[in-house]
């Protein structure tokens, strides 16, 4: 559920204080956040009521569409803008390119300042180092799963003619589709695609 408060009026142009709330369920309220960013100066706030871990948010949405270069779109805390700190950090460097300033209330930054940016850009390495980590971590548990027997990609199609021999037997032994394929080490949707293609 998304929501906006407040409007741009003709005359703000460039330099409006454009603020972004979001809690992840509807027992949350946004009272608290708000209220920070009023006391911010902010004129228009967007607002999601939804996880941060989906990935469509219709008020973050909007406000990327509504703000413009010279604006300024202010937060709570950063980790509103994104499911996780590599996403928070995608959002900040869009914000950044397109000439738009970021304000954390509850962190302290403010990327107008040499500050803000030290830490928006300690923040994205710490993000690019946990990536590395995590591709690591990936790339060793599939290693691990190969090494066990643990095979990946689509199931095989059935194509040994024995194999199909096998499942119209057991097909008529009276076995489920599941355990038959289950058996031959194929999918369901293939073994049906084929006892279809042989019943036409």
């Amino acid at each position: 559920m998304s929501q906006a408060r407040g409007t741009r009026t003709s005359g703000t142009g460039p330099g409006a204080r454009i603020g972004y709330t979001r809690v992840s369920t509807v027992s949350q309220t946004l009272d608290q956040q708000n209220v920070a960013l009023e006391a911010a100066g902010v004129t228009k706030t967007f607002s999601d009521t939804m996880s941060g871990a989906r990935d469509d948010r219709p008020g973050l949405a909007t406000l990327m569409e509504y703000i413009r270069e010279g604006d300024t779109v202010v937060v709570w805390k950063l980790d509103r803008l994104g499911r996780n700190m590599l996403h928070v950090l995608q959002t900040v460097k869009e914000l950044t390119d397109r000439g738009v300033t970021l304000v954390s209330v509850t962190d302290g930054i403010d990327s107008s300042t040499a500050a803000g940016r030290m830490m928006i850009g300690v923040l994205g390495s710490l993000a690019e180092y946990e990536r590395e980590l995590t591709k690591e971590r990936t790339a060793l548990k599939r290693a691990t799963s190969r090494a066990n027997g643990t095979r990946f990609g689509r199931p095989k199609r059935v194509e040994d003619p024995v194999h199909i021999a096998t499942a119209k037997r057991m097909k008529a032994d009276g076995h489920t589709a599941k355990d038959i394929a289950k058996y031959l080490g194929v999918s369901r949707a293939t073994l049906y695609r084929y006892l279809a293609d042989e019943a036409a």
